[in-house]
């Protein structure tokens, strides 16, 4: 085994804790080719299809990679910000944000800094990267509230095969989820709230979750369990009753079944039922992307008012609000108890000094 080269280290430097934030991914523009490179990536990992390789190669390499590209590409560049794409924005702003909260915090030295699973920037660079800054720890945050075997595991795949390169590995922690943490609730009813404030309150509030296959619950993934944990208490912090709101999964993907009621087949029943209003939040989310600037927000609308609907509202996700990133600085300090410690100045320079005599290098 070789392992990659360890960065240079002088004596007499303060460990640091990183925290590291991992969102799914995105193209580094909105066009065929950037697309195509994104989904190359991301619909390769077999967590995220779990058909045999033998059946799916020629299926994404023959005919997906072929074809979706180009529609993508449309799609991202309907939602595509100035800044760049909104999911790797809204991140970045997370992590400024995260860093600031932090340093209010605690004295102890630490880095935040943030990655995607697929696309860039990877999460490999980042970690290496983190080991250039002396981070000793590093607890890796994956963005997604809701566990899932296609998402939060497949960070930590990357995360852990990442260290089996490395000689000198940091310590590592990995938070699983935190789809009933009672700030993360508070921050989604509040951001809700506020839009009802300013926008009046719907017939109907429609909590839309990404959707995953039906045999993902039969093997035994908590993804559906948590989406529903998440719903019932954000329902309870509304204050809303059950023939108020529905639950429902978008995103479906082939022929098999997913997970239901399917999110598009609501919005057109409930546009039949000719409901004057609907508004629509996507919880399983904590940062808007394509998945909810255009599948949601867009094509949710077209289907909705198409089948005889009224006002369709989508409300955005919690993105870089207040409480959202008060809870996500509790959750970092949960999970990182006894490893924000502050440094010695006498005792970094007396190691220095020993590490010398030993005959270690300046």
């Amino acid at each position: 085994m070789t392992y990659l080269p360890e960065p240079t280290h002088t004596h007499g430097t303060p460990q640091k804790t990183g925290i590291l934030l991992v969102n799914l991914g995105t193209p580094d523009a909105p066009t065929p080719q950037a697309v195509r490179t994104y989904l190359k990536e991301f619909l390769s990992d077999p967590r995220v299809v779990e058909i045999p390789r033998a059946v799916w190669w020629p299926i994404l390499n023959g005919i997906i990679l072929n074809t979706r590209p180009k529609k993508s590409a449309a799609k991202y560049a309907a939602i595509w910000m100035k800044e760049g794409s909104p999911l790797r924005v809204h991140t970045e702003k997370q992590t400024v944000l995260l860093q600031g909260y932090l340093s209010q915090r605690t004295t102890a030295p630490f880095v935040v800094d943030y990655a995607m699973r697929y696309g860039n920037p990877s999460i490999p660079s980042v970690l290496r990267k983190l080991k250039e800054q002396n981070c000793q720890r590093i607890l890796v945050v994956p963005m997604y509230p809701q566990y899932a075997a296609s998402t939060t595991a497949t960070v930590n795949d990357v995360v852990f095969g990442e260290l089996q390169q490395m000689r000198n590995t940091p310590a590592l922690r990995t938070i699983k989820h935190f789809h009933d943490r009672p700030g993360y609730i508070k921050a989604l009813a509040n951001n809700i709230n506020d839009y009802w404030m300013k926008n009046g309150r719907p017939e109907k509030l429609l909590m839309s979750f990404h959707g995953l296959p039906q045999y993902t619950l039969e093997k035994g993934d908590p993804y559906h369990c948590e989406c529903h944990k998440t719903a019932r208490l954000l329902a309870q912090e509304l204050g809303i009753k059950p023939g108020q709101y529905a639950i429902s999964f978008q995103s479906r993907f082939g022929r098999a079944a997913w997970l239901q009621p399917y999110t598009t087949a609501t919005l057109k029943e409930w546009g039949k039922q000719k409901t004057r209003r609907v508004d629509v939040v996507c919880p399983g989310f904590v940062a808007d992307c394509l998945e909810t600037l255009e599948e949601i927000a867009l094509e949710g609308k077209e289907d909705f008012q198409h089948a005889g609907g009224g006002e369709y509202h989508y409300i955005p996700c919690l993105n870089d609000r207040n409480e959202w990133i008060h809870a996500l600085t509790d959750l970092v300090l949960d999970n990182l108890q006894g490893w924000l410690i502050e440094p010695d100045a006498a005792e970094l320079e007396q190691g220095r000094l020993r590490a010398l005599a030993l005959g270690a290098k300046q």
